[in-house]
């Protein structure tokens, strides 16, 4: 009977002792996998203060402590958008992989004031570094903006489940977004379009006046031109033929509104129908002195071609000095 009495006694520290063994060598990895479960949720081992109590009483470790970090793929100075762009932002879950794998559920849309999320997408990746792997879950949300001014994205939310029931929970950061609206082209194409109007029109009034001014230059030269021969007749009043004399300002006359009258060939003036149709007025007498030189003939005292010289002068708007 004693045998059997300390053999029942032996079993149950051996089995204290056992546990203890175990939960010693699980005490140095916080992170595993889960074997028994092809969902592969975080597997927390509890500290050995926390033997006996129950699941909810267990105190489950930061996210930080257990190697985990949230990232964006935004950050820095606000970004600059305009109202109608889809923006690609990235939510980024890192961890210490160690040949484990864990289960990030988002818990949390994009959506807020003049953003809306038009989809997510989820892509998974692992690396080596410094002989450590790393793995991580990139969370893809695309977002449009619809409104104008300082904009946020949101803080995006994630859950990590465990075995005992709780679940680790993540945050990341808001970021700050300055929507604009649309630049309109019409003031730029219609602003451009006047200023070459403009341009254009400028242009067009100094062409106008240099050719303004060189016609006048032209028309002051011919005018000069006339001038001379007028004193160069008066000149020649006195020695001159009194009929070949009147002849020649009849000519000087003729070469004056040819001049005034845009006329290309001053031979071609008929002065006589020019009285007739009232253009020229004021000039009857004059021409008929020179009809009268032309048909009549006769010698003509000089005082007398003088006279018609200075009439012939006065209407041609010429003065002697």
């Amino acid at each position: 009977m004693k045998k059997n009495a300390n053999t029942k006694v032996s079993k149950p520290v051996k089995a204290k002792k056992a546990k203890a063994e175990t939960q010693e060598k699980n005490a140095d990895s916080l992170l595993v996998a889960t074997k028994n479960d092809s969902t592969n949720v975080l597997a927390v081992e509890p500290d050995s203060s926390s033997v006996g109590g129950s699941a909810n009483e267990l105190q489950l470790p930061t996210p930080e402590q257990l190697g985990i970090s949230i990232s964006t793929g935004l950050s820095g100075a606000p970004l600059k958008v305009i109202v109608g762009d889809t923006i690609d932002f990235p939510v980024t879950v890192s961890w210490s992989a160690q040949g484990s794998a864990i289960l990030v559920v988002p818990t949390s849309s994009a959506n807020a004031k003049g953003l809306l999320q038009l989809g997510v997408s989820q892509e998974s990746s692992r690396t080596v570094k410094d002989g450590k792997e790393l793995a991580q879950i990139t969370f893809n949300y695309k977002l449009v903006v619809q409104d104008t001014g300082n904009l946020n994205i949101p803080a995006m939310r994630f859950e990590i489940p465990t075995p005992m029931g709780q679940s680790l929970d993540l945050r990341s950061d808001s970021v700050p977004l300055r929507a604009d609206a649309p630049v309109s082209m019409l003031p730029i194409v219609v602003g451009v379009f006047v200023a070459l109007c403009l341009v254009f029109a400028g242009l067009w009034r100094v062409r106008r006046r240099a050719k303004a001014k060189k016609v006048l230059e032209k028309w002051k030269d011919a005018l000069a031109a006339i001038r001379e021969h007028m004193l160069v007749l008066k000149q020649r009043v006195n020695v001159a033929d009194s009929r070949e004399w009147l002849l020649e300002l009849e000519g000087v006359c003729k070469e004056y509104v040819a001049l005034r009258f845009h006329v290309k060939d001053a031979s071609s003036v008929n002065l006589d129908n020019l009285v007739k149709e009232g253009v020229l007025d004021g000039w009857e007498h004059l021409v008929e002195e020179f009809a009268h030189a032309r048909y009549g003939g006769g010698i003509r005292d000089s005082f007398e071609n003088k006279e018609t010289w200075k009439i012939a002068l006065s209407l041609m708007g010429l003065e002697e000095e």
